[in-house]
């Protein structure tokens, strides 16, 4: 007996000893702190960017804006800065894929470093498995550094290596950076809510994701560059090189670089459309125009600290945070307060501040995805603990669906046979302020991972958004479910909005997988609210 008692601890000992090696934060990088490169008129983006403010004639203090919703648009927009840029490159993102899209960005990304243009790629090390090679190629080029935010350990090289070390260093790990950031040239941002991967721009076969951005200049650009700094030199980010294992040379890094990325560079890319959905023409032709279709308006922008959810000051980290301060916008309705979230978790602390608003005569409408639609259905699951309650007070539910959308010619033909996802994490206050950024409404926003988020002031850009989303009355809706309760309240009943063609009420939940819903609620069993 004392025997196996021994080995049982020699074993637990070395399996110790195992999970901390795997786990272990690399040293902290070498490389002395760096900063944005500020906007010139040397360059011709700082150029356009400064001719524009002057032709606008624009008030102090006010930024241009450019809603981007479509998806060609927006890759594009991106696109065509990096191949414009002449002195920097931030890119702040939480998922670049290994995909086409990532490969493209990271191939357009190689040719501006080789021009002499600084490349700083931030990435969350959450979705990099297999990566390690490819990063590293990047980074074998002169004038580029890539960091990576809150990294695994030595068992980062595999999925089951990057389980074991989430498993065992539970709290840091699950802390990620989702923030989503590009600047050019410290002149010309694009923030908002969509990641670089294939998905968020049309090119997945399976699923593609509903999203919006903004294109800006003025003001808020120094303010999002200082943003991008703080995380490019938190004690939380390492170099590539730290983390990853190099067994090459970076000849050969850059080689095998060159190889991974080609097999997607020789796959053609659709052109955008001459003039976007507001009849603005493409980012490339506004530029060198001096960007004359933008919009004026004041701006702020907040974004968490590098360290949220780590320290010890809960109470004064979520007073800084960016779900703080949306709050704090969303509480100066005096009229509506719309909402556009993929997930949809308002905790306690929602459901008090939804019920202020109600007592104040606040119009409260909330689309997000429904269980049918959604990428993550345990949020889903989440969210619909709270549909009767959130109707019992008055507020305003609507569901994307799948099945609806499709019912409409041009979203039929936007996603292909591929599925539609909801993903832009929007909030508009009485029509006349936008916050868009990378928030969603759920618990993990508020407490976990760090969030960016842009707050414009203006009546313009919030009908513009509301007209993309065909939103600007509440029977406009097209695509989705409005609930509402059945006249004993006790039971969900589900209308379908079809415009001047009627609607179509529905008594059971529709498009609903029964067996999944059986797996999910075994699985909410083990996983609070506040990893949702």
């Amino acid at each position: 007996m004392r025997a196996n008692r021994r080995g049982s601890l020699f074993l637990v000992s070395v399996l110790l000893v195992f999970l901390t090696a795997c786990t272990s934060l690399p040293p902290a990088s070498v490389q002395p702190p760096s900063s944005a490169i500020a906007a010139s008129t040397d360059t011709a983006l700082g150029r356009a960017a400064a001719a524009a403010m002057v032709a606008a004639s624009a008030p102090e203090g006010q930024s241009g804006f450019r809603p981007i919703p479509q998806a060609s648009v927006a890759l594009d927009a991106r696109l065509t800065l990096i191949k414009r840029a002449q002195s920097s490159l931030d890119l702040q993102y939480y998922l670049l894929g290994n995909d086409e899209v990532g490969h493209l960005v990271l191939r357009e990304l190689r040719d501006a470093a080789n021009r002499g243009v600084r490349v700083r790629l931030l990435i969350d090390d959450f979705y990099t498995t297999g990566m390690d090679r490819l990063l590293l190629g990047l980074a074998a080029h002169p004038n580029v550094e890539v960091r990576l935010f809150n990294p695994f350990g030595p068992g980062r090289v595999s999925t089951g290596g990057r389980l074991l070390s989430l498993a065992s260093d539970f709290k840091r790990l699950n802390h990620r950076m989702h923030n989503k950031l590009f600047v050019a040239d410290g002149a010309i941002v694009v923030a908002g809510g969509r990641n670089l991967a294939d998905g968020y721009f049309l090119r997945d076969q399976g699923a593609n994701f509903i999203d919006f951005d903004v294109l800006a200049v003025g003001p808020i650009v120094p303010r999002l560059t200082d943003i991008f700094d703080l995380y490019w030199n938190s004690p939380l980010v390492r170099d590539i090189e730290t983390v990853a294992r190099i067994t090459e040379s970076p000849a050969d890094l850059r080689e095998a670089f060159e190889a991974e990325t080609a097999a997607y560079a020789r796959r053609a890319m659709s052109p955008p459309p001459a003039l976007d959905s507001y009849g603005v023409p493409t980012v490339g032709n506004e530029i060198d125009a001096n960007l004359p279709h933008l919009i004026w308006a004041p701006a702020t922008a907040y974004a968490d600290g590098a360290g949220k959810a780590l320290d010890g000051d809960r109470t004064g980290r979520a007073m800084q945070s960016a779900a703080y301060h949306n709050l704090e916008t969303f509480q100066t309705a005096r009229s509506e307060v719309m909402l556009f979230s993929p997930y949809f978790v308002p905790g306690e602390p929602g459901m008090k501040r939804l019920q202020v608003a109600r007592d104040h005569n606040v119009t409260v409408r909330i689309v997000t995805n429904s269980m049918a639609s959604t990428d993550e259905p345990l949020a889903a699951l989440a969210y619909e603990r709270y549909r009767v309650p959130m109707l019992k007070m008055g507020v305003e539910l609507y569901e994307l669906s799948e099945q609806e959308l499709r019912k409409e010619d041009d979203m039929r033909h936007y996603f292909g046979s591929s599925r539609a996802q909801l993903h832009a994490k929007l909030g508009i206050i009485d029509r006349k302020t936008l916050i868009i950024g990378s928030t969603n409404l759920d618990q993990r926003s508020v407490t976990t991972n760090t969030e960016l988020a842009v707050t414009i002031h203006s009546p313009e850009l919030a009908q513009r958004t509301l007209k993309w989303f065909n939103s600007e009355n509440p029977g406009d809706a097209r695509g989705v479910y409005k609930l509402r309760l059945s006249d004993d309240g006790k039971k969900l009943q589900w209308i379908a909005l079809h415009g001047e063609r009627g609607s179509e009420l529905v008594d059971e939940e529709p498009e609903v997988d029964r067996w999944l819903r059986f797996k999910l609620f075994l699985m909410s069993t083990f996983v609070p609210e506040d990893w949702l």
